[in-house]
């Protein structure tokens, strides 16, 4: 039986273990992992399942965008990375790969202006800074430049 929340956190498992090669077919793993758990059921059991889900698929597509970063395979990248972070507005691992990706590609400015738009969010919504780590990686891509 081919239940598919099976299926797809057996495939964020191995994608977050980097147990499997990249997969042929990116869009579609993460079309897979963009899905929500059940949307517009309103039982409470959901609720814990439904976390669960979320950090799953977003360490998947955070780790996938990673090892399509390593592999130069840039496009796949931002999506996967885009995909996590619009599942996520806040969380900031998927904006660091945003801009590590730009920054790969030679788009110093699509970098910074990812940042800043970063940091706006984070004061419109929480009235918080990016972590050390985050204004670090942009620190270091204003000195090398």
């Amino acid at each position: 039986m081919d239940v598919d929340l099976y299926r797809m956190r057996k495939t964020a498992q191995e994608i977050t273990a980097g147990l499997s090669p990249l997969p042929a077919d990116c869009e579609a793993v993460v079309n897979e992992l963009n899905q929500e758990l059940l949307p517009g059921w309103p039982d409470d059991w959901l609720i814990l399942e439904r976390e669960h889900w979320e950090q799953a698929r977003l360490h998947a597509l955070e780790s996938l965008a990673h090892q399509l970063q390593t592999a130069k395979q840039y496009l796949p990248a931002l999506q996967a990375a885009t995909t996590a972070i619009a599942i996520n507005p806040i969380r900031e691992t998927a904006h660091r790969i945003v801009i590590e990706v730009h920054v790969a590609e030679g788009n110093t400015a699509c970098a910074l202006k990812h940042y800043h738009n970063y940091q706006e969010l984070l004061q419109q919504e929480l009235e918080v800074s990016p972590s050390q780590q985050m204004n670090q990686l942009v620190q270091d891509l204003i000195t090398t430049t």
